[in-house]
């Protein structure tokens, strides 16, 4: 429970709709000047290796049942392991706060280098934390990066200008460079109702200098839809230098539960309302034909037929990007280009259920530079075991996505460890990483339900014929002595 406010927030809000709810974290960051799928800002100790940032929020940490953690591994020329790890919670010296009951520390994620120091900056979501006496006010912590990576010290407390019972400050995050108010990147905060903005003004970061907060121009009420947000991605779509940012989530009133998302433009000026997209509410971002155009990736696991497109098992949506920004299938502002499991050359097949998109990441698996698309399907049953999850990978070309070549993979594959069973959830969290540095980026599957509830992450290497389960490996908040019961690690890992 936090019983005071950080002098840094300034006090605000950008109402996004009338009504708003948010879930399931899927950020992107971005690095100053554009966010390209080569570009990730996630290398906490400055080494030029990427790094991942991985959420338990069921952990029981000091005693405190769903106080929650995150943990941050480091990259390096033989990739990503176990041993070179650091578990943060609000016990680590530096941290504000102390580990509550219900917390969910790690709940939502995101990195970029706010401070622009050379070091990124890992931003963790507490969307459970207690304000005073106000229940589930949500929070956000910013641990800074330094030459010894993520430590904890003077680590920043944001919370929401007027904390409200359940509003869950937190819910949601991404960082990214939208504007030229600032050499460092920006961050964007999301609840149950508004967007936040906040930058700092100094740069490199002095720990005094306030976090001042912005916002982006609000459109009429009349030119946007009511949207209810579940995750935030950005990407530069029109290749103006400054990172977008979309909203992505479905939407509420005459027409609920159909995804969509606000797209907002970054300027120089600051993030402007540009339009809303069909698709939601998971996305993810990268440029997939390689045009120098990050296109937008959106998920639709569990969403209405819209449009004659049929999503009984999950849908998964395309846009490219252009001088105009993500543009839809036809070219144009319409829908973007649909796909399925029962598209032609994708395996399987669409069932009620499958939850097909409720996780993606975009990344060049192979290393021929057009970045491919990860999919999660944390619903799919595998035989006539419910819910056990699987992954699918679509690769890039230079006509966009393509199901040539798509593979999936389960717990039942041949060399993937594990047994699918009941409730896994397999797929429920995708990252593709390359945490090697050699431009092909394997592949991290979480199971947030293994072990009833443990969690798990699956670690699949890329080869140059892509992602392959050849020494693919597991572990858990137990290999990196962390507590593991009930923790649901990889609940979020940052994208």
């Amino acid at each position: 429970m936090r019983t005071y406010r950080s002098a840094a927030v300034v006090a605000a809000s950008f109402l996004l709709t009338a009504g708003v709810g948010l879930a399931a974290p899927a950020a992107y960051a971005g690095t100053p000047g554009g966010t390209h799928a080569s570009d990730r800002n996630s290398d906490f100790n400055g080494d030029g290796y990427e790094d991942v940032l991985v959420g338990a929020p069921g952990a029981t940490v000091g005693g405190k049942k769903g106080a929650g953690y995150a943990t941050a591994q480091y990259g390096g020329p033989t990739g990503m392991g176990t041993r070179r790890a650091v578990v943060l919670t609000q016990s680590t010296t530096g941290v504000p706060g102390a580990p509550e009951a219900g917390d969910g520390f790690g709940r939502a994620l995101a990195t970029g280098d706010l401070d622009a120091d050379g070091y990124d900056d890992a931003v963790v979501g507490i969307p459970g934390e207690d304000v005073g006496t106000v229940a589930d006010a949500g929070g956000v912590t910013v641990l800074w990066g330094s030459p010894r990576g993520l430590t904890g010290a003077d680590a920043d407390w944001l919370e929401a200008a007027e904390p409200t019972a359940g509003k869950r400050f937190g819910s949601a995050l991404a960082a990214a460079h939208f504007s030229a108010d600032t050499p460092g990147d920006e961050l964007a905060v999301a609840d149950r109702e508004d967007l936040e903005l906040y930058l700092y003004d100094s740069a490199p970061q002095q720990r005094s200098a306030p976090l001042r907060r912005t916002a982006p121009d609000r459109p009429a009420a009349s030119a946007q839809r009511r949207i209810l947000p579940r995750s935030l991605t950005t990407g530069d779509y029109d290749d103006n230098g400054y990172a977008d940012l979309v909203v992505s989530g479905v939407t509420t009133g005459d027409e609920p539960g159909h995804g969509w998302s606000a797209l907002l433009s970054g300027r120089a000026a600051g993030l402007v309302y540009a339009r809303d997209l069909r698709g939601g509410p998971v996305a993810a971002s990268g440029d997939i034909d390689h045009d120098g155009y990050d296109d937008l990736v959106t998920g639709e696991p569990n969403g209405p037929d819209d449009g004659g497109e049929t999503t009984t098992g999950g849908l998964v949506g395309v846009y490219r990007g252009s001088p105009d920004g993500p543009l839809g299938a036809d070219g144009a502002d319409g829908p973007p280009q649909w796909w399925t499991q029962d598209t032609p050359g994708v395996p399987g097949t669409a069932e009620r259920g499958d939850g097909w998109g409720t996780d993606l990441s975009v990344g060049d698996t192979d290393g021929d530079g057009y970045a491919d698309v990860a999919i999660g399907a944390a619903g799919e049953d595998i035989g006539s075991v419910r819910d056990a999850g699987a992954v699918w990978v679509l690769r890039g070309t230079a006509d966009g996505l393509t199901a040539t070549g798509a593979r999936s993979w389960d717990q039942s594959s041949a060399q993937v460890p594990g047994t699918a069973e009941k409730g896994d959830r397999w797929g429920g969290q995708v990252r593709l990483t390359d945490p090697n540095r050699d431009g092909r980026h394997g592949l991290l599957a979480s199971a947030p339900g293994e072990n009833t509830g443990d969690g798990v992450v699956w670690v699949l290497s890329a080869g140059p014929g892509g992602i392959t389960a050849t020494g693919s490996w597991t572990y858990g908040g137990g290999s990196l002595n962390a507590p593991s019961s009930d923790a649901g690690y990889g609940a979020a890992i940052d994208e």
